[in-house]
């Protein structure tokens, strides 16, 4: 991932994604998705530019995703759904937290050492 000067694009809509709120990359990171050693090396993009995995967002400040088509969640299983939703939902509030504080970037994941963080939801 190359930093500009107007920060980190992303790949989709070619706008600079400005707080970690906005960051896919970072919310993929904080489930566990992203090896912290590609953090610098992955691509930038902001959370609705990934409409397959912000459709299981739900939360009052970040209006729903529809997503057309076999990825949508309406034709997905109910339990997954609902397993994906709080997953997610839990990683984009995680998200939040951190902009209020000072963690350490290793601490940013929910799940560390194959455990879920208490707090996790």
């Amino acid at each position: 991932m190359a930093r500009c000067e107007r920060g980190y694009l992303c790949v989709v809509c070619g706008e600079e994604v400005e707080e970690l709120v906005d960051s896919d990359l970072y919310l993929r990171y904080t489930l566990g998705e992203v090896d912290p050693e590609l953090l610098h090396k992955l691509p930038e993009r902001h959370i609705r530019c990934n409409p397959i995995l912000a459709q299981f967002i739900v939360a009052d400040e970040f209006p729903p995703v529809e997503v057309a088509g076999a990825f949508t969640k309406r034709l997905l299983d109910d339990e997954f759904v609902a397993a994906e939703e709080a997953r997610v939902t839990s990683g984009y509030r995680r998200l939040h937290e951190l902009t209020a504080q000072s963690v350490p970037i290793h601490e940013y994941p929910l799940i560390r050492e194959g455990r879920a963080d208490e707090g996790a939801e």
